[in-house]
């Protein structure tokens, strides 16, 4: 990881040519919020964006806190869950910035899990062709993946995250506190990613959640000292590649299919973890049948998906042929070919564009023989 700045090696830093920024993983990290704006020069409103789910928890509080010092806080809430993330509701948190009188020196607060922060990056990355944005994730899998990186976007009927771009964050400010509000299936659904992280770059990572029997038993430093070990991989691998051009790839292990499955099902019917989760059985499965692990590597990684309550099975009424029309759809197809994050035992994966569809309609055809 880059230590151009000389920080402390137990910190999070990510630093691109997009933006360099801190990530802050702690018990009561939100209350730093007002101080940490004011450090980072940032004096404009603050438009909070949440769910109605968490708005009620935490937005109040900090609307107060941020007005105590000056600052002109509102908010808005849309509509929980993986259908907000569209281009019509990124046009009603335009309507609502724009006629609320936005200007380019705000910041957007995007309070939330996954589906906020997509949500909320992509409109602050596009409103006035760009204001700053600060990640306030309140979910495991938001905590550790998707707040971090710069990646924003929405769904298009034809695929997840088709429309969007890269925003780096002026900062993430983790507070593990918010996961104790969490509803316990979106907890289990941010494991996927933990465990992704382990798979493709932490092999000690990935023993160390192994010797974890009961993860709900997981509270305090313990808790926030997985979360920051699982975001230090990806702050690595964004480090060394932002635009997702090569390494950043890696990053896909499981989200291939996952996103295909997703797609199918209907977004919202599958948490994104769960749909991950699912995508990383079935790719182990194809980098088995490429010789690239062994099959005991598959039954270690689905022992590890069900400990942490995960789902590996299809779910019932996805078809093969729709899933494999689906994977061409994906962002990451190059020239017709499906380019595909692939293990290559615990702590390792590559890029591979050599998956024969044979290969992967085999797996597939399994898959629905079992749930069948």
């Amino acid at each position: 990881m880059d230590r151009n700045h000389n920080h402390p090696a137990d910190d999070l830093y990510v630093t691109t040519p997009g933006g360099s920024y801190e990530v802050i993983v702690a018990h009561g990290a939100l209350d730093q919020l007002p101080e940490r704006l004011h450090r980072l020069g940032l004096r404009g409103a603050a438009w909070i964006i949440s769910d109605d789910q968490v708005f009620p928890h935490y937005a109040p509080a900090l609307i107060e806190r941020l007005r105590a010092v000056g600052c002109n806080a509102r908010g808005f809430a849309v509509p929980a869950g993986e259908p907000s993330k569209d281009l019509a509701m990124v046009a009603r948190l335009y309507d609502w910035l724009i006629g609320n009188g936005v200007e380019r020196r705000d910041v957007v607060l995007a309070l939330g899990g996954g589906v906020v922060g997509d949500l909320a990056g992509f409109v602050a990355a596009t409103v006035l062709r760009g204001i700053a944005l600060v990640h306030l994730p309140t979910t495991l899998l938001a905590m550790v993946d998707s707040a971090i990186g710069g990646k924003t976007g929405v769904n298009h009927p034809l695929g997840k995250n088709l429309i969007g771009a890269f925003h780096q964050p002026r900062l993430v400010l983790a507070d593990t506190a918010t996961l104790t509000t969490l509803p316990p299936r979106e907890l289990r659904a941010g494991w996927a990613e933990v465990i992704k992280h382990a798979v493709i770059r932490d092999a000690a990572l990935f023993t160390h959640l192994e010797a974890i029997t009961d993860p709900a038993s997981l509270r305090g430093e313990s808790l926030a000292a997985v979360i920051r070990r699982a975001a230090r991989v990806k702050i690595e691998i964004v480090n060394i590649d932002e635009r997702e051009t090569g390494e950043r790839m890696l990053l896909n292990y499981g989200h291939t299919l996952g996103h295909a499955i997703e797609a199918a099902c209907g977004y919202g019917d599958l948490l994104h973890g769960e749909a991950v989760a699912i995508g990383m059985h079935l790719e182990a499965q194809i980098a088995a049948r490429m010789g690239m692990v062994e099959p005991a590597f598959v039954e270690r990684q689905e022992r590890l998906l069900r400990t942490y309550g995960l789902p590996t099975d299809l779910p019932p009424g996805t078809t093969v042929s729709d899933l494999l029309e689906r994977t061409l759809r994906d962002k990451k197809v190059r020239a017709g070919r499906v380019r595909w994050a692939l293990p290559q035992g615990i702590g390792a994966a590559t890029v591979r564009d050599d998956v024969p569809e044979t290969v992967v309609r085999g797996v597939l055809e399994g898959a629905q023989r079992c749930c069948t």
